[in-house]
C-alpha cells in the first residue's frame, strides 16, 4: 500500500481554493474563497498556518509580489499549487469518491 502525505480537510480546502484562484491566490483571497464556498468563517491565521504546512510538504510554492502603496510598501505573498500538490488533491478526490460510492444515505437515501 502506497503511503501519501496526509491532507487534512482544511488543507484540502486551501489547495482547492488555490486551484480556483490561479494567479490571484494570496491569504485574503484564499480565505474569502473558502468562506464563499463552504459557508464557514475562516481565520486568516489558519490559512497561513495551512499554507506553511503545505509548503513544507512540497504541495505549494510561494513568491512575493511587488510592493504596493496601498499596503504601506509591503508586498503580497502569492501561492501556487505544485504538481505534487495537484497529485495529492486528485488522490484525495479518488479516495473520497470511492468511500462515498454505494452509500444510500449519501445518494439520496434516508439518513
Amino acid at each position: 500500500m502506497q503511503r501519501h502525505n496526509s491532507l487534512g480537510e482544511f488543507e484540502l480546502m486551501v489547495l482547492l481554493a488555490l486551484i480556483r484562484l490561479g494567479d490571484d491566490a494570496y491569504g485574503v483571497t484564499i480565505s474569502r474563497e473558502i468562506e464563499g464556498c463552504s459557508g464557514r468563517e475562516v481565520a486568516l491565521g489558519s490559512v497561513y498556518a495551512a499554507l506553511d504546512r503545505l509548503e513544507e510538504k512540497g504541495m505549494v510554492r510561494s513568491k512575493l509580489g511587488d510592493p504596493t502603496a496601498s499596503r504601506g510598501g509591503r508586498a503580497k505573498r502569492y501561492f501556487h499549487i505544485t504538481q505534487h500538490g495537484l497529485r495529492e488533491v486528485r488522490e484525495a478526490q479518488r479516495v473520497l469518491v470511492s468511500l462515498w460510492r454505494g452509500l444510500p444515505a449519501l445518494e439520496g437515501g434516508k439518513a
